[in-house]
């Protein structure tokens, strides 16, 4: 089995979003630089935040997001997200009606069963997990093996926290990457266990 990451672009003071589901300026850095990140050359990073990010990217084989995140961008039209295999998500409710079966969504109840299921998908390959309400809930499970964050110098206040409504302590290894792209810093922990 492959490793499960939590990972996300922040504010310094640890939102993903505001209130409104908006995330302003955080993902100001993905169109700063003067090299594609994506495929359509939509996104461009500096020489150093595309050589992290990338191959992060690369090595991802499922992702989970929560319903939430799915039907606020109307399920990305049908195509996984950042052209990962396969997207689970979190749910109480089935797929939405006529909804294409073969779009390579998988639909559950649970984190365990979420992350049970994008393991299975991903093999070898990385568990990608939206940070938020569903990362911080895979966190406190025990079940996050690495914690990512794009930390974008921006303060917003208040609006959607990294982990989520996550209460108890959780410990993380000293940073073992930290990298300076253009407007942003990647950093990379291990959860302690």
């Amino acid at each position: 089995m492959g490793k499960v990451v939590m990972y996300n672009v922040v504010s310094v003071d640890g939102f993903v979003a505001d209130e409104n589901d908006r995330p302003g300026p955080l993902f100001d850095w993905y169109f700063n630089g003067d090299v594609p990140l994506d495929e359509g050359g939509e996104l461009t990073v500096s020489r150093t935040s595309h050589e992290y990010i990338r191959s992060y990217w690369d090595e991802i084989g499922a992702s989970i997001f929560g319903r939430h995140v799915f039907d606020m961008t109307g399920g990305w039209g049908g195509e996984s997200p950042g052209g990962v295999d396969h997207a689970v998500v979190v749910t109480h409710r089935p797929a939405p009606e006529g909804w294409d079966r073969e779009a390579p969504f998988h639909f559950v109840d649970g984190i365990e069963a979420a992350v049970t299921t994008a393991q299975h998908l991903a093999g070898d390959r990385t568990v990608n997990i939206a940070a938020g309400d569903v990362g911080g809930q895979v966190l406190a499970a025990g079940l996050v093996d690495e914690v990512r964050m794009d930390v974008a110098p921006v303060v917003l206040g208040s609006g959607k926290r990294y982990f989520g409504s996550v209460e108890a302590q959780h410990l993380l290894e000293d940073p073992d990457v930290v990298i300076q792209g253009n407007r942003v810093l990647h950093l990379r922990y291990r959860v302690r266990r």
